[in-house]
């Protein structure tokens, strides 16, 4: 599933209506103030073009909307969505100033893959250095064959 994160309810709505313009069908849920839209990967390159295009646009008046709402209430926050192998979502909460940092260099999927291979080495712990690893799967790969 390609999930896109949004924290404030009209930069979501927008998304959402121009999804549903594309013919496409998506998931949405809200959770406190945070809402997740999520597509399936089947679809075309041009589309999750337009698509990230216009995501990012709206990731710009989603960080505006929520300034101005902090300001009101004097409080910044951001987080980062975090899917279990359970099927359980919970949110990291994370500095905003950082967060912003690392989304002007990543692109969301690959500060996604980053995020999950966190979760995935938390909950699957793996006491071997990174090169056992790298020689145990070189091994499988050789007794596969």
């Amino acid at each position: 599933m390609l999930e896109y994160v949004f924290f404030h309810a009209t930069p979501c709505e927008r998304f959402v209506d121009f999804l549903q313009r594309e013919s496409l069908e998506p998931e949405v849920t809200e959770d406190g103030g945070t809402w997740e839209v999520r597509l399936p990967e089947t679809l075309s390159d041009e589309q999750v073009e337009r698509i990230e295009t216009l995501y990012d646009e709206l990731l710009e008046l989603n960080q505006q909307l929520h300034d101005a709402e902090a300001e009101e209430g004097d409080y910044h926050t951001a987080g980062v969505v975090l899917n279990l192998s359970g099927g359980e979502t919970v949110y990291a909460q994370v500095d905003p100033a950082l967060l912003a940092r690392i989304m002007s260099v990543l692109t969301p999927e690959e500060f996604g893959e980053v995020v999950n291979a966190i979760v995935d080495a938390v909950e699957n712990p793996d006491s071997r250095t990174m090169c056992q690893r790298m020689r145990d799967a070189a091994g499988d790969l050789l007794n596969d064959s």
